[in-house]
């Protein structure tokens, strides 16, 4: 998906600063700024508490057996039955109200730009420092959870995210943008209501991108809790290898949000009432029929053998089998020089021989310490989001927040990025949110029977060469999600930053597509976002 018609965004992470540098060979034009986006550590994600749906349904035992690719699995099957779309175009509910009513400090500064962009602020202090996550340090705090009582969270360091400053130091960093300031400063005063519309709602940034703390699969020391955003839904219930697939069994509950959830106490044993490596999904009744999907916030998924679409999986490993990190990230490098791998495509089994996926941990104790002994200093890796069709090279994204399960098993992958960073390599994520794939049954298309829940309704949704879906950025749980999504595989696996794909397609409206000379002053006006 690369190329020029996509433009590249590659993001560095380092002491909770990222950096940024952006390709757009079309517009003749590179980008470089640093503080374009900050994330760090913290509490749990706040919404508003729901009262404890203690379910009393019957549950039958289910296998205790991980599931991983190539494992026999007894017990039902469940009906993949293709769903029917519906052929009328929706409206598109999400898209975010006009936020130009939220007053900002400095808003004659932003909404009255001028052509002379030289007058920045020179008190501006820059916000990079070394180790500045070692001055910042959370508390200790109760938080009450639907369905869970008051847990502790333990202390934790926490990088401080800044307010946005002014956005003049992207002229001193590139000049030649000075003859754009006015469509660039209009487009930064956007960008700063938004955040303060998320400070004002969500508590702040570090909360709202965090959201895979309370979306999804949690658990807590009395249960697990389930919750799901789908407001097209006209009910909703889990299902799975621990309820036999019993619709009737774990009935959820839908709040003003449109957000779906259920608690699960533990068995009478302590044990949790979903047991580790089952298969799961949740059955909907929505506006294009009934519809089994895998959970969009999944952490594994695989595809059984003898079946086509993938099951999601639930996936908590016990103490004793989670990956431990050992080593440190490695320090920021005067420049980097990157490796790019498909950890699938990089076995070095003979080419005469049967061919095969490689593992994490093939790449881990084969391709590491080549790239190591090449001289480069970090490795970029495709295709780590679980994609359906391998075909697409991992550019057709089902399941955000799972590793594909073709390479292994999650603690596979952490082994191999700890073993990476104890060769001094940083490892880049090759991240995909400028489009996803358009499979219902295991993948986020169509996922509450509406075409507008977190893409663009009718043709704005569908990218007409890629085939697939589109993204609705001006949708809150949208942003919610793919934000959460970039900060869970940075805290959770470790990786050090960024490649985004397709940036030019999440930018433009004619996505990089049929436009024989590109000009940014004549296109702006084409550009996606909130405006």
């Amino acid at each position: 998906m690369g190329g020029w018609a996509h433009g590249v965004l590659n993001l560095w992470f380092t002491e909770g600063i990222a950096f940024c540098v952006v390709d757009f060979a079309p517009l003749g034009v590179e980008l470089t700024t640093d503080n374009l986006l900050l994330l760090g550590e913290g509490k749990i994600f706040a919404q508003k508490p729901s009262p404890e749906s203690d379910s009393s349904s019957l549950r039958v035992a289910a296998s205790e057996k991980t599931l991983v690719p190539g494992s026999q699995i007894d017990g039902s099957s469940i009906s993949t039955d293709q769903m029917e779309v519906p052929g009328t175009e929706l409206e598109d509910p999400q898209v975010l109200q006009d936020i130009d009513d939220l007053t900002m400090e400095d808003d004659n500064d932003i909404n009255k730009p001028t052509n002379d962009c030289s007058k920045g602020d020179k008190n501006q202090v820059s916000v990079h420092s070394e180790n500045q996550d070692d001055k910042a340090q959370g508390a200790v705090k109760s938080v009450t959870l639907p369905g869970t009582g008051t847990v502790k969270k333990e202390e934790a360091r926490r990088k401080s995210i800044p307010p946005p400053g002014t956005g003049q130091r992207i002229y001193e960093i590139d000049p030649l943008l000075k003859g754009y300031c006015e469509h660039l400063d209009y487009r930064f005063g956007q960008y700063k209501k938004m955040r303060k519309a998320i400070d004002m709602h969500e508590g702040g940034l570090d909360l709202f991108s965090r959201g895979y703390e309370k979306m999804g699969f949690t658990r807590s020391a009395t249960g697990i809790t389930y919750r799901e955003w789908a407001p097209g839904a006209k009910s909703a219930a889990l299902i799975g290898d621990f309820n036999n697939w019993n619709p009737q069994a774990d009935i959820m509950t839908q709040n003003e949000f449109g957000v779906w959830e259920i608690f699960l106490p533990n068995n009478a044993d302590g044990s949790p009432a979903i047991p580790h490596g089952s298969r799961v999904k949740i059955r909907m009744d929505t506006p294009s029929g009934i519809k089994d999907s895998i959970p969009a916030w999944i952490k594994f998924s695989i595809q059984v053998p003898g079946e086509i679409p993938y099951n999601g999986i639930y996936y908590d490993p016990p103490e004793e089998e989670k990956y431990v990190f050992k080593h440190p990230r490695p320090k920021k490098p005067k420049s980097l020089r990157i490796y790019e791998a498909h950890v699938g495509m990089s076995s070095t089994v003979h080419f005469l021989s049967e061919p095969v996926v490689n593992t994490y941990a093939n790449f881990r104790d084969d391709v590491l310490p080549r790239i190591k002994r090449l001289g480069y200093n970090a490795v970029q890796i495709m295709a780590i989001q679980e994609h359906s069709y391998y075909g697409s090279f991992g550019y057709h994204v089902t399941n955000f927040f799972a590793p594909s399960s073709r390479c292994g098993t999650p603690e596979d992958l952490k082994s191999l990025i700890d073993k990476a960073h104890e060769l001094d390599l940083l490892v880049l994520m090759d991240i995909v949110h400028s489009h996803a794939s358009n499979n219902v049954l295991d993948g986020l298309n169509m996922f509450d029977g509406t075409d507008s829940h977190y893409f663009h309704s009718g043709s704005r949704g569908h990218h007409w060469m890629w085939d697939s879906c589109l993204f609705n950025y001006g949708s809150w749980e949208v942003l919610r999600f793919l934000l959460s999504n970039a900060r869970w595989w940075l805290d959770e696996y470790k990786f050090d930053g960024f490649r985004f794909d397709g940036v030019t397609s999440m930018m433009y409206t004619h996505h990089g597509l049929q436009v024989s000379s590109m000009c940014f002053e004549k296109h702006t006006h084409m550009l996606l976002g909130v405006v």
